[in-house]
C-alpha cells in the first residue's frame, strides 16, 4: 500500500537542459514507537546515470548511501538510541568515521542542534554525507510531535483532536524560527491573544475536500442541526 505520494516533487527541467548529472535523494520517516518514544530513520543516497562514470556502463552508479536511525524521547527531544551505517562509500577508510556518530546519544534536538552536530561531527570529525543527513532528520523529529500526539489519542482510543492547538504553551519553541513565527508577528499574538490557532492552511483545504468543519463532522450535519452540531 502506498502511504504517500511518490510524484517527482522538482520542477521539470528547462527545455534543452544536459542529460541530469547526479542524483541526490534524501528520505527520512518518522514512526511511533510508544507513548514517549518516536523512531526517526533516514537515508542519503548519491547516484551518478549510466556511462558517466563507466563508458557503456549501462546501470546508475551509486557513489554514497548513509543510513541513520535515532530514538527520540517526546516531547523533550531527547536522542537515547542512535544507529549509523554507510552502506556505499568511494573509499575504505570511509567507514572508520562511523562510531563516532554514537554521540548523539543524550543530545537534545532543539534549538542548537545544528551548531552542536557542526561541533561534533563537522569537517574532519565526521562524514560531511552523514552530518548533512542528521541536519534534515532534525526538523521532522520536530515535526513529528503533533502527529505523536495524535497517534498516541488513537491508540488510547481516544477522539481524534483535529489538529486541536488549544494550548498555546506548545508554540514556544516556535519563536523566531521563521517569519511567520516572529515574536511581534500575527500569528505568535493570535497564539498570545486566544491561546490557539486555526488549523494549518494544508488541513483547512483537505477538510472543505472532504466536507468537514474543523472538528472532522460532516459540515451538512452541522448545518441541519444534526447529531454533533
Amino acid at each position: 500500500m502506498t502511504v504517500f505520494d511518490t510524484d517527482s516533487i522538482l520542477p521539470a527541467p528547462p527545455e534543452g537542459a544536459v542529460p541530469v548529472l547526479h542524483d541526490r535523494e534524501y528520505r527520512v520517516q518518522s514512526y511511533r514507537l510508544a507513548d514517549d518514544r518516536v523512531l526517526i530513520q533516514a537515508a542519503l543516497r548519491d547516484q551518478r546515470p549510466p556511462g558517466l562514470s563507466i563508458p557503456g556502463d549501462p546501470n546508475p552508479l551509486t557513489v554514497h548511501h548513509m543510513t541513520v536511525e535515532i530514538e527520540v524521547t517526546m516531547p523533550k527531544l531527547e536522542i537515547v538510541a542512535a544507529r549509523t551505517n554507510i552502506a556505499a562509500h568511494p573509499h575504505n577508510t570511509c567507514t572508520d568515521i562511523v562510531a563516532r556518530y554514537d554521540a548523539l546519544v543524550g543530545l537534545s534536538i532543539a534549538r542548537g542542534f545544528t551548531h552542536k552536530i557542526r561541533e561534533l561531527f563537522g569537517g574532519p570529525r565526521g562524514c560531511t554525507h552523514t552530518t548533512a543527513l542528521l541536519q534534515a532528520m532534525a526538523p521532522v523529529a520536530v515535526q513529528s510531535r503533533n502527529g505523536h500526539r495524535t497517534a498516541n489519542t488513537i491508540a488510547n482510543g481516544d477522539p481524534h483532536p483535529i489538529e486541536d492547538d488549544s494550548n498555546s504553551q506548545r508554540f514556544r519553541h516556535l519563536s523566531n524560527t521563521c517569519h511567520v513565527w516572529a515574536e511581534d508577528g500575527a500569528m505568535m499574538t493570535e497564539v498570545k491573544v486566544s491561546g490557539s490557532r486555526e488549523p494549518m492552511l494544508t488541513v483547512r483545504r483537505r477538510l472543505d475536500e472532504l466536507g468537514l468543519d474543523s472538528r472532522g463532522r460532516p459540515v451538512s450535519n452541522v448545518r441541519d442541526g444534526g447529531e454533533g452540531s
